[in-house]
């Protein structure tokens, strides 16, 4: 049976990052996914026009087409400064691409990130996704984003996988996507560079027996006899 499946992240960039081999995958098997990207992008390092918003949007696209996903929907919330808003407002965003949207598996960012705008996604997918009485089977997974999962402060919860994905049939796919952000790319050996995240992939493989992997950390699931 076809699934929903909605990727929502903060960022252009974060969806290919955390689970790019994952919608790869699910558009494959004829799942519908769409996603959903919250923050602008860009503003955080300096001026931005509309002109290059619209360019890194375009990329996002792109990517989405390099996995399959026809349907990308964006948000214009403050780059690198979501917390400056009320998070009402970031809950209210999702819970209407939900509406239109009703997915039964939702990724998403991991609550231990170093970036702000992650963990204020992470908390208003979860606020959005609560169970409520009558609510359909659904799951919620996070995801690792390179150069900012890894560098959670000590502090933080620490990401530590429940659920890996064999993705050796499409690590080449969610590479390509990446390479669609020509802005966002970086050389190796950043993590958030084509080598890195096959790096990662590869890692990731070896912990659950596949040549290459994504790992995701269960949030929330409910099933229903």
């Amino acid at each position: 049976m076809a699934r929903k499946v909605a990727a929502i992240f903060a960022h252009p960039d974060d969806e290919v990052l955390g689970c790019g081999g994952a919608m790869a995958w699910h558009a494959s098997r004829g799942d519908e996914a769409r996603i959903l990207l919250l923050a602008t992008g860009l503003r955080s390092r300096g001026p931005a026009g509309d002109g290059e918003i619209a360019r890194l949007q375009d990329e996002a696209r792109k990517a989405a087409e390099c996995l399959g996903i026809k349907s990308v929907a964006f948000s214009d919330f403050p780059d690198n400064a979501m917390d400056s808003v009320p998070l009402l407002d970031v809950v209210k965003a999702v819970e209407v691409f939900l509406a239109g949207f009703a997915a039964d598996t939702i990724y998403t960012h991991h609550d231990g990130d170093l970036n702000v705008d992650h963990l204020v996604v992470h908390r208003a997918v979860m606020t959005a996704r609560r169970p409520l009485p009558g609510s359909a089977p659904f799951e919620i997974l996070a995801c690792e984003v390179n150069s900012s999962t890894e560098w959670g402060l000590p502090s933080q919860s620490p990401f530590v996988p429940t659920d890996f994905l064999d993705i050796s049939g499409y690590v080449d796919r969610k590479a390509k996507a990446l390479e669609q952000y020509t802005g966002e790319i970086r050389p190796w050996p950043h993590p958030r560079s084509v080598e890195g995240v096959k790096a990662l992939a590869r890692w990731r493989g070896a912990q659950c027996g596949a040549e290459a992997a994504e790992a995701y950390r269960l949030l929330r699931r409910l099933r229903r006899p």
